[in-house]
């Protein structure tokens, strides 16, 4: 067997070589670089050789074992931050991605790739201003009266800056790198060939459903008017919620590479030390974040799926005093079918009842197959122990939360082989869910029980939705529209109970009791 992995050691360099040219030979060498593509070769090549050669030393299984394997994870999470920081771009992405799974990727890698959502690269003023010329035909003075130098952010694809137009208007220019476009489909070339290699070296760990998530959902992010149209269709969608303000597009001065939009400003959904400072409740917060996705993923299928802190702003609104969130980038999304999306509410209904019949095969039916415990796991961020007693009867604990990342990297191969055999739809779902429960844990929220009852009522209406509209007589309709009604109720009651046991009042009733019932 250690023949067998020196052997197989020795192979991977010269595999992933024989890559590295078959890629430059597909690309022209002066518009990539052979040095951005040995620079990925090599750093393949080195976590591969870090994994076959480090654990090959010690006995598997052991304590010893998980030691070496957390600090060969950490180096490989080094090299890769190092990589994507280099060839920036698509790499950036990809590496935001990755970080964006934290209950799906061992923690040493999503601690170590996070940083790249404040280390993505910065284009200079003049080559910014070189694509708002090309793109809106115009010098920045002709067009504005005042644009910041200094971007307000910068993200692999493009970067903010703020601008003043001249009715007095203050707006948010995004404005992509140069090259970004031309760079990304090489870049996804290279990347499926690394996979390729990377899959043969370990069959157990085959990533192509990374690539694929970059090959579908890249190119529509690099287009800034799709970006604008999605950003209008989310604004009237959700328009009912009063608390949602998405920024307004200026389309006369908006291309594929330029977005013109309204300035919008607050603080990170995940400040806390914010919220506090302009009296912002973090509750409300996390239970009207809850109530935005569960509508998008349930009943609308149209997901916003980049939620990660710098995308989700707070604010007080200085006509209403009312706490607002601020929905930015709407670059990703996901379009849900509509078969997807009811399998998906059964399932989370299922989940949330605990009917372990109905989570095995509506999972089976998502493509978990035999894994549908693991899949449970996945989606909830729940033990299966807790998954089996009810997730919504019991408030995830720090020790369980612990032992979820850790079974990350114990089921990593498991997890994999789950992810190539989902549907694609289901691989930003994932991460939707992850990105969403950081926010939570960082606002200390992840205990309640809001963001369950929130799906609960989701689900049933989408269900009863799709019921109604399939049946064809006024009866069937009218019995559909009472169950929904009363299992609403029934949920709405479970919400008030909730909140009476949590409330002074519950602690009142219970001292009552007690002193009515000496003995018990």
């Amino acid at each position: 067997m250690a023949r067998w992995i020196l052997r197989l050691g020795a192979a991977a360099t010269a595999g992933l070589a024989v890559s590295g040219l078959y890629v430059a030979s597909r690309v022209d060498p002066n518009d990539i670089g052979l040095v951005r593509i040995g620079r990925a070769v090599a750093t393949t090549a080195v976590i591969s050789f870090d994994y076959m050669t480090s654990l090959k030393r010690v006995e598997y299984g052991t304590e010893e074992y998980e030691t070496v394997k957390s600090q060969v994870h950490r180096r490989s999470a080094e090299h890769l931050l190092d990589l994507c920081c280099a060839n920036k771009g698509t790499f950036i992405k990809v590496g935001q991605h990755l970080g964006g799974l934290d209950y799906l990727l061992p923690e040493e890698y999503t601690s170590t790739l996070k940083v790249l959502h404040s280390r993505a690269p910065q284009s200079n003023l003049r080559e910014i201003q070189q694509v708002i010329e090309e793109d809106l035909g115009k010098e920045i003075p002709q067009l504005f009266v005042s644009f910041e130098e200094a971007p307000l952010g910068a993200a692999s694809w493009a970067q903010v800056h703020k601008a003043v137009l001249h009715d007095g208007r203050t707006v948010a220019v995004k404005v992509q790198h140069p090259k970004v476009k031309s760079q990304c489909a090489k870049d996804i070339i290279l990347m499926e060939v690394l996979v390729q290699g990377v899959a043969w070296m370990f069959p157990d760990f085959s990533f192509a459903w990374l690539v694929d998530e970059a090959k579908k959902n890249m190119p529509l992010e690099l287009d800034f008017l799709k970006e604008g149209r999605n950003t209008e269709e989310v604004a009237v969608m959700l328009k009912h919620f009063q608390f949602l303000k998405v920024p307004k597009i200026h389309w006369e001065l908006s291309t594929r590479r330029v977005l013109t939009m309204e300035f919008m400003e607050g603080g990170q959904v995940n400040d806390r030390e914010y919220m506090k400072e302009n009296g912002i409740d973090v509750n409300e917060i996390s239970r009207n974040l809850g109530k935005l996705y569960s509508e998008m993923i349930f009943v609308n299928g149209f997901v916003h799926c980049d939620p990660h802190p710098g995308n989700v702003l707070v604010r007080k609104s200085t006509r209403t005093n009312k706490a607002e969130i601020v929905l930015l980038d709407h670059g990703l999304y996901q379009t849900l079918t509509e078969e997807f999306r009811l399998d998906y509410c059964r399932l989370w209904h299922s989940l949330i009842r605990s009917d372990m019949k109905g989570i095995e095969m509506h999972s089976k039916r998502l493509g978990a197959g035999d894994l549908y415990p693991l899949f449970a796991c996945m989606l909830t961020a729940r033990s299966w122990a807790s998954i089996t007693k009810g997730i919504s009867q019991s408030p995830v604990s720090k020790k369980e939360d612990v032992e979820i990342r850790l079974n990350a990297a114990k089921y990593l191969s498991s997890i994999n082989e789950l992810l190539n055999k989902v549907p694609r739809q289901m691989l930003l779902l994932l991460k939707t869910n992850d990105l969403l429960r950081g926010i939570e844990t960082s606002l200390q929220t992840r205990a309640s029980a809001s963001s369950f009852i929130n799906m609960s009522r989701c689900c049933v209406r989408a269900v009863s939705r799709y019921e109604k509209d399939k049946s064809k007589s006024w009866y069937g309709k009218l019995k559909i529209s009472l169950a929904e009604a009363l299992v609403l109720w029934q949920i709405n009651l479970y919400e008030i109970l909730l909140w009476i046991k949590a409330s002074s009042l519950g602690s009142w009733i219970v001292d009552i009791l007690r002193h009515d019932h000496p003995l018990q």
